[in-house]
């Protein structure tokens, strides 16, 4: 038996030892695997989607920064899709690759709305136009991504796999465009060249347009 004085002393040990541990691993959100990642980027494009539906005919300022808002997060969105889950779905699951290319040529299309209304004045008449024609193709195209594509690849690829993605998805992002490119490729190895340049690009083009 540990005499009561020795028991004591291993306490206080493991309460100082605990006490001088950095905390870093303990707050550290869990990982997530790379479909739940791009399922919760078609959430935040949905509310947005939403919110310019609810705006007023003549809330031309609200209009615009929720369209400037949603530039951000599909160009993004895709540029991460197209430069590492859809090459990696194609290349684990080959069954699926006649969706993958359907989805990029989607991209394409949604990319070159986008690109229109970084331009167009929200006061325009075929401003909400092109708003709502960009809603609709891309509602469905998630869902034919949520309801057929990604539990095709879920079965196809292994839990780690996905969550390792899901990692890779997560850093592409903070790189990635925050604005369309539709010239640029849409797979590797070109569209991770093209994009780390349009992401350093598009973040000084901010920065200034901000502080002016």
């Amino acid at each position: 038996m540990v005499p009561l004085v020795t028991r004591t002393v291993q306490k206080k040990k493991v309460a100082a030892t605990s006490k001088g541990r950095p905390q870093g691993r303990r707050s550290s959100p869990a990982a997530t695997d790379a479909i739940a990642y791009l399922k919760a980027d078609h959430r935040t494009v949905e509310k947005l989607f939403k919110a310019f539906e609810k705006a007023g005919d003549k809330a031309f300022r609200t209009k615009r920064k929720i369209v400037d808002d949603i530039i951000r997060e599909l160009s993004q969105h895709a540029a991460v899709e197209e430069q590492f889950f859809y090459p990696a779905a194609r290349r684990e699951v080959p069954a699926c690759n006649a969706d993958v290319l359907e989805a990029i040529e989607e991209h394409h299309v949604a990319k070159w709305l986008l690109s229109e209304l970084t331009r167009t004045d929200a006061a325009d008449e075929r401003f909400d136009a092109k708003v709502t024609v960009l809603i609709e193709n891309v509602r469905h195209h998630v869902e034919e991504e949520e309801h057929d594509l990604f539990p095709e690849i879920r079965l196809g690829m292994g839990r780690k796999a996905l969550l390792d993605l899901g990692q890779q998805l997560a850093e592409g992002k903070a790189l990635a465009p925050t604005r369309p490119h539709p010239r640029s490729p849409d797979e590797p190895p070109g569209s991770l060249i093209a994009g780390a340049v349009a992401g350093v690009v598009d973040r000084a083009r901010s920065a200034v347009t901000s502080k002016s």
